[in-house]
C-alpha cells in the first residue's frame, strides 16, 4: 500500500474525528460559554452546512492549481480551524473555528479521491478511495467515545488539541509522502469553473449524484432516530448505546473495504447490491426491532450497506466527469443534503405518530429509489457501451 494513502487516511481520521467528537462534548462546551443547547448544537449544523458550501466552492476555485498543493492547503486551513477552536475564548469563535475546519472537509475527500486514484494502477481505484475513507470510517466509530472520553478526563479542549496534532501529523505526511504526480491533473480533466461545471451536462453524473444523495439520505434518515429505536423499541438501557452505535460503525469500516474491492471488479453491479442489501436491511430492521439480537446484527449490516457503495459512487461520478474535481466534491455535498433530507423525512414520520421503528421504513423506501435511479444509470451505460462498440466495428 503507498504510503501517501495511509497519510490521506491519517487526514480523513482527523476530519471525522472533527465531525463527530464534538457530538459527546456539547453539554461541557455549553456549560463553558454559558449557553443554551441549542445554541451549542449550532457548532453541528453550522459545520454541516459549511462542509456542502466549501465543497463546492473551495474544489471550484482551486480546481487549475496542483492538487497535492490544494490538499496541503486544505489541511493548513483545518489545523487552524481546530487550534481555533482549542483556545477560543468566546462561543462566536468558537463557532467559527468550526467553520474554518469544516470548509474542508468537502474538498479534501473530494481532490483527495482523484489523487488516491492517481496513486494507483486503474483497476485498483476503487480500492484506493477506500484505503482513504477507512480513515473517516473508523472516526465513526472512535469519535463520539474519544470526545466524551478526552473532554471527561482532561476538558473539552484537550479533545481539540488532539485533534490539531493528528492533523498535523496528515499534512506532514501527505508533504513527505503524496507523490507529486499523483497530485498532478490530468491534461483532459476540466480545470477551468465553465468546464468544471460542464461536466455536470453529462446524464450518468447526475444520476449517480442523485443515487448518492437518495443513499446516504435513507440510511441517514434511519441512522438520525436509531438511538430511540434501540432504547424505546428494542428495550435497550441508554447506557448501551454506544456501544450499538460502535457496533454500526465497524460495519462502516468492514463496508468500505469490501465495497471498494468489489466496485474495481463490476463496479455497477457492485453498487447495484450494496444499495439493494441495505433496503432489505433496513426494512428487515423495522420488523425485527423488538430483538435484541436482531438488532445488534442489523445495525452491523446497516454499517457494512451503508458505505459499501460510497468507493464506487465516487470513482462513477468523476470518471463520467472525466477527472472533474468539482464533481468529486459535488459527490460530498450531495451525501450531505441526503443526510439532512433523510433526517428531515425521519422526523416527519415520527412527528406523525407512526412509532420509533418508522425512520426505518422511510429510509428502505428512500433507498429503494436509489437502487431504481442506479439501475437505470447502469442499463444506460451499458447501452452506450454496446453502441460504442458497434460503432468502432462499422468504422
Amino acid at each position: 500500500m503507498p504510503s501517501g494513502l495511509v497519510a490521506l487516511a491519517v487526514g480523513g481520521f482527523g476530519i471525522g474525528l472533527t465531525e463527530f467528537l464534538i457530538a459527546g462534548l456539547l453539554p461541557q462546551v455549553a456549560a463553558s460559554f454559558a449557553v443554551s443547547e441549542a445554541a451549542a448544537g449550532r457548532l453541528i449544523s453550522g459545520y454541516a452546512l459549511s462542509v456542502a458550501v466549501g465543497a463546492i466552492a473551495l474544489t471550484a476555485a482551486t480546481a487549475r492549481l496542483p492538487r497535492k498543493h490544494v490538499l496541503v492547503g486544505l489541511v493548513v486551513l483545518f489545523v487552524l480551524g481546530n487550534l481555533l477552536s482549542a483556545i477560543a475564548p468566546s462561543y462566536p469563535v468558537m463557532l467559527l473555528g468550526r467553520i474554518v475546519a469544516a470548509l474542508c472537509h468537502g474538498s479534501f475527500f473530494g481532490i483527495g479521491s482523484l489523487v488516491a486514484r492517481g496513486m494507483v494502477a486503474p483497476e485498483r481505484a476503487s480500492r484506493a478511495v477506500a484505503v482513504m475513507f477507512a480513515g473517516l470510517t473508523v472516526a465513526n466509530v472512535l469519535g463520539v467515545p474519544f470526545g466524551a472520553l478526552v473532554g471527561e478526563r482532561w476538558g473539552w479542549r484537550a479533545a481539540f488539541w488532539a485533534v490539531t496534532v493528528i492533523g498535523l501529523l496528515a499534512l506532514a505526511g501527505i508533504v513527505a509522502f503524496v507523490p507529486s504526480r499523483a497530485g498532478r491533473t490530468p491534461p483532459t480533466a476540466p480545470t477551468g469553473v465553465r468546464a468544471q461545471f460542464g461536466a455536470f451536462r453529462s446524464g450518468q453524473v447526475w444520476l449517480t449524484l442523485v443515487a448518492t444523495a437518495l443513499g446516504y439520505g435513507g440510511m441517514f434518515g434511519a441512522f438520525s432516530y436509531i438511538a430511540y429505536t434501540f432504547t424505546e423499541v428494542g428495550g435497550f438501557s441508554s447506557a448501551a448505546v454506544p456501544w450499538l452505535l460502535m457496533v454500526y460503525g465497524v460495519g462502516l469500516v468492514v463496508g468500505n473495504l469490501i465495497g471498494g474491492r468489489a466496485a474495481d471488479q463490476d463496479r455497477d453491479r457492485a453498487l447495484i447490491l450494496a444499495l439493494a442489501g441495505l433496503t432489505v436491511t433496513l426494512a428487515a430492521f423495522g420488523l425485527l426491532a423488538t430483538s435484541a439480537t436482531a438488532s445488534v446484527v442489523l445495525a452491523f449490516l446497516m454499517g457494512v450497506f451503508g458505505f459499501a457503495g460510497v468507493p464506487g459512487l465516487i470513482t462513477r461520478v468523476t470518471d463520467y466527469a472525466h477527472g472533474a474535481a468539482l464533481a468529486a466534491g459535488a459527490n460530498v455535498s450531495a451525501s450531505n443534503l441526503g443526510n439532512a433530507l433523510g433526517a428531515w423525512a425521519g422526523g416527519l414520520a415520527i412527528t406523525a405518530g407512526l412509532g420509533y421503528t418508522a425512520p426505518l421504513y422511510v429510509g428502505a423506501g428512500i433507498v429503494l429509489i436509489s437502487v431504481l435511479v442506479m439501475t437505470v444509470a447502469a442499463h444506460r451505460a451499458r447501452s452506450a457501451g454496446r453502441r460504442d462498440r458497434e460503432s468502432a466495428v462499422r468504422r
